[in-house]
């Protein structure tokens, strides 16, 4: 009786198990020909176009390695944009966490109206960055600017061309962008504290812990899941970040404010040199490779997933 059931049933489940296969292959079959043909074959296309010269209008040209002699041997301009590249990513993603995180703190604790202050400091993220970077360019303008209306009411000088000054252009350019984005990472905080049992904060109290000494030894241990995250995904958006520079300096004055972004920008769609901005494509993505590598293996030494 056994066997001709288990004979019975056995078909019926193999038919049912293909129908389910052929359902998730119809479902995921227009995404996988989406990635298929607009980032795994652009993706590799552009590896490709690194070793031609094509100015866009024409056919290309195999090159060789000269792209990439040129960047990194030839090309007076690459280095000091890295450099500056990596300044924004170090300063913006030290800001950028250290705002999230203390606000987060804040909002977690005993205050009133938390939604609201939730929703306040995440709007600069949902709203448009070319909106925000204009907004921010008026009120860092170096005589009716609201920065320059307020050192000249403080000091009586208008203070520092924000935009116009080497020295002062890219801190202006990463003020606004850690304005801009510190209202993600603080969510991913808030939910990170919300996740805490409440029983080890009340234990901690038992013995005689304070606000202090809870944040330290319970908090941020328990919340190294969630920076680590955080720091991940904001690194690797501070080294693409183009919107910034562009809108508020031009990448000037001088390059002191082009990115590697910015200049493929350049390269690529002011120079019509397309081989030449892909080569700098690979190098921001080898840039990226390494940086979150190296922060992958040493999430072991300090994230605490327990």
């Amino acid at each position: 009786m056994s066997t001709s059931t288990e004979v019975r049933i056995r078909p019926s489940s193999i038919q049912r198990a293909k129908k389910e296969r052929r359902a998730a292959l119809a479902f995921l079959g227009p995404n996988a020909l989406g990635f298929l043909a607009f980032t795994l074959i652009p993706f590799g296309g552009s590896l490709i176009l690194s070793f031609f010269n094509w100015p866009l209008v024409g056919s290309p040209e195999f090159a060789g390695f000269a792209n990439w002699k040129r960047l990194f041997f030839e090309d007076a301009q690459f280095w000091p944009i890295v450099g500056n590249t990596l300044y924004f990513a170090s300063v913006y993603v030290i800001g950028n966490l250290i705002v999230s995180l203390g606000l987060a703190l804040w909002i977690s604790s005993n205050v009133k109206f938390k939604g609201f202050f939730r929703f306040a400091f995440f709007l600069p993220v949902v709203a448009p960055m070319v909106a925000n970077a204009v907004v921010w360019r008026l009120l860092l303008a170096p005589e009716e600017g609201l920065f320059a209306s307020v050192f000249k009411m403080l000091t009586g000088s208008t203070g520092p061309n924000w935009l116009g000054d080497t020295r002062w252009a890219m801190p202006a350019v990463i003020l606004m962008s850690i304005w801009q984005g510190f209202g993600y990472n603080m969510i991913i905080f808030c939910a990170g504290i919300g996740s805490i049992p409440q029983q080890i904060y009340e234990a901690a109290k038992i013995d005689g812990a304070s606000w202090l000494q809870r944040t330290v030894r319970v908090t941020l241990p328990l919340l190294t899941p969630s920076i680590f995250f955080a720091t991940i995904m904001t690194i690797i958006s501070s080294l693409q970040t183009f919107a910034q520079p562009f809108i508020l300096t031009g990448g000037g004055p001088g390059n002191s404010t082009t990115t590697l972004v910015f200049y493929l920008y350049q390269r690529g769609f002011q120079g019509y040199e397309m081989g030449y901005a892909a080569s700098i494509a690979w190098s921001l993505f080898a840039l990226i490779l390494v940086v979150t590598f190296i922060q992958y293996r040493g999430q072991d030494r300090w994230v605490n997933y327990q």
